[in-house]
């Protein structure tokens, strides 16, 4: 998926691409997936993954690095999850936990520092608008990287 610039009155102005992205798991923890669609106008790419042994929210925020990484150039994103745990994770907790030397409200270490310091790297270059749906509410896209994220983890078991 490329990004693109497009020259106006000698602004560049990012293009827009749609992002949406899930996680699955098996068990929590147990054997999970992830999966990513991106959207550029008519053009879309769906990309998935799965892991023997993880969580549902490393799934989640696995999603949204892979997805983002896929993007060549900055981009304006609209970025659609099912996650309160990545959506609030990156528009509320982030600065507070990076203040804090990485530690909850609670002084607790945040779980999954890896990931959110890849997400950091990955959603840098963008500029992102967070969306939150309702998952297994029938939102379409939704509905669509939560099916291919379970397709994954069945084809990774069946391969087992």
């Amino acid at each position: 998926m490329r990004c693109l610039l497009a020259h106006s009155g000698g602004i560049n102005v990012k293009k827009s691409v749609e992002l949406y992205t899930d996680g699955a798991c098996r068990g929590n923890p147990g054997p999970g997936a992830w999966a990513a669609l991106l959207r550029f106008g008519a053009v879309e790419k769906m990309i998935s993954g799965a892991v023997a042994e993880t969580t549902n929210n490393q799934m989640e925020l696995t999603a949204v690095i892979e997805g983002l990484q896929r993007l060549k150039e900055p981009c304006e994103v609209a970025l659609y999850t099912d996650s309160q745990y990545v959506l609030k994770g990156m528009t509320e907790w982030i600065d507070g936990w990076i203040a804090k030397g990485w530690r909850t409200a609670g002084k607790k270490p945040v779980a999954n520092q890896a990931l959110w310091q890849a997400l950091i790297d990955a959603a840098e270059p963008h500029h992102i608008d967070w969306h939150w749906v309702k998952g297994h509410s029938g939102h379409p896209e939704n509905e669509r990287v939560d099916q291919a994220a379970n397709v994954a983890i069945d084809q990774m078991l069946e391969n087992v």
